[in-house]
């Protein structure tokens, strides 16, 4: 026994060594290098790179006129993100938690969203917005309503809600489905006996479901946090960060500062400090939850 664990001990390298290059090669490195980027002046084409300090950073901070904006909407998403599609999806867990008809096919609906292409929801969805043709209007003018038709993804008031709608319509399975894992862990026999004396629903719900959901709802506001704040991909499609720049997010400003405008040292910035703030939230959030589940 001992000889084989030896053995085990001195290959592990051979298993584990491939996953780990992979990791260090498309994952570790390519931080690294951002994080190198952040402190050079750029283009992206020419071979000389310029030591520039902290420049980009102070520029970033003080004179980009759009990155205090998409910090803003960053942080409106972020706090949507973390009540809206976790709720909703605990909701539609505790439903189909149930003996209800078509439970499987109800649950596989549910789900669907999150298996499509965020650029295949997002072009979903802006056919549906569209203020002549979509969905929505089409709804709103059989209904005598047309004058009332909105241009949803035109409005900079309300084109950043319209944009996190379909987001939700598209996250919510997934918070679900670890909701739905996380009930098949709460005892039954407690809940058999929080209503044999008498508790209500929503106090077996408060003292009974919702503590022993502790570890899967840490887990989904986590990465609701990183999801959202790494928002990209549906906004880029639906709006491109417009109208003026009112669905701009810090994930898409990052691209378009290097994709577009050609300045990779400034675009490096705002993704470390994206990633700056991703840890400072996370990071805390998870010690926290850690610490209080030993408590108990």
């Amino acid at each position: 026994m001992t000889q084989n664990r030896q053995t085990l001990g001195e290959n592990r390298w051979f298993f584990i060594g491939p996953a780990l290059l992979i990791y260090l090669t498309f994952a570790i490195w390519p931080m690294l290098d951002v994080l190198i980027v952040s402190f050079q002046d750029w283009d992206g084409l020419s071979e000389g790179r310029g030591f520039v300090g902290l420049d980009n950073y102070v520029y970033v901070l003080r004179d980009d006129p759009v990155f205090w904006m998409a910090f803003e909407n960053t942080v409106i998403w972020t706090l949507l993100s973390l009540v809206v599609p976790p709720a909703i999806g605990l909701m539609l867990a505790m439903g189909l938690n149930q003996a209800v008809l078509w439970r499987a096919p109800l649950r596989a609906i549910y789900y669907l969203p999150i298996i499509f292409a965020p650029i295949a929801v997002a072009t979903m969805w802006r056919w549906m917005y569209d203020p002549f043709f979509g969905l929505f209007a089409r709804v709103m003018s059989d209904a005598g309503w047309a004058k009332y038709v909105p241009d949803f993804l035109g409005e900079p008031d309300i084109a950043l809600y319209s944009v996190f709608v379909a987001y939700i319509w598209q996250q919510v399975g997934f918070s679900m489905v670890l909701f739905l894992a996380g009930l098949q862990n709460v005892d039954r026999t407690l809940i058999e006996a929080a209503e044999l004396d008498g508790a209500t629903r929503w106090n077996v719900f408060k003292h009974v479901t919702l503590p022993a959901l502790g570890p899967t709802v840490t887990i989904v506001l986590v990465l609701s946090v990183i999801h959202s704040l790494r928002a990209f991909d549906i906004i880029y499609g639906m709006t491109g960060g417009g109208p003026v720049e009112s669905t701009q997010m810090l994930a898409l400003w990052a691209f378009q500062t290097a994709m577009k405008s050609f300045e990779f040292g400034r675009g490096g910035a705002i993704s470390v400090m994206l990633l700056l703030i991703t840890l400072a939230i996370v990071l805390p959030y998870m010690q926290w939850s850690q610490k209080r589940e030993l408590d108990q």
